[in-house]
């Protein structure tokens, strides 16, 4: 799992007096819960570009002070009109304490059914997994090799050593369909062997 470094300093006074200043400032007001006491604190608007402009899952080093925490980023609110970030919630992480992430989802292989003119069809592009921290993966990789035309795989298919699944366990997840080409390389297929 990907691990981006911020650096911010807690914040001495809470309201919005407070946090239009800090806006004011290119800073943005950020509050942590999880471990004991609420945090509340303030990061640079472009720490930020490092998780919003990549779209790989990441968990988030916090420096408060010299004080480091491994944190999550829970929620982010946006300004209407220029898209900076308003306001940020991170959840800090526990070592034995499982916590719930949107992960992307990648094929290895070369499908069969795709050899075959099908068309490779992602019904989902992120999956929820629950893990622990540690055994966070940064993807959910599906070996599309096997399948042929119309074969799928649902979630259910999707074995995991260290985390679950929290998607609908009969929801597809990738699925090979067929193609004009693909009925039209069958058809031709099967005229030869009826004559």
């Amino acid at each position: 799992m990907r691990i981006v470094s911020m650096s911010g300093s807690l914040r001495e006074n809470v309201g919005k007096k407070d946090a239009k200043a800090l806006r004011r400032a290119d800073l943005v007001p950020c509050v942590m819960y999880g471990k004991g006491d609420q945090k509340m604190f303030a990061l640079k608007q472009t720490d930020f570009q490092r998780i919003l402009f990549n779209p790989e899952p990441c968990f988030v080093e916090i420096d408060l002070g010299g004080n480091k925490f491994r944190a999550m980023v829970k929620d982010m609110q946006f300004h209407p009109v220029t898209d900076i970030v308003y306001h940020a919630d991170f959840y800090e992480l526990s070592d034995d304490k499982p916590v719930v992430m949107s992960i992307p989802v990648h094929t290895t292989g070369t499908s069969a059914g795709v050899m075959k003119g099908g068309k490779l069809v992602y019904k989902q592009k992120r999956l929820k997994v629950k893990a622990l921290p540690a055994n966070m993966p940064s993807e959910v990789l599906i070996d599309v090799t096997p399948l042929e035309i119309g074969n799928r795989v649902k979630v259910q298919d999707i074995k995991g050593d260290n985390f679950e699944l929290l998607n609908v366990k009969t929801s597809d997840v990738v699925v090979i369909n067929s193609t004009r080409a693909a009925a039209t390389a069958e058809t031709t297929e099967e005229a030869p062997a009826a004559e």
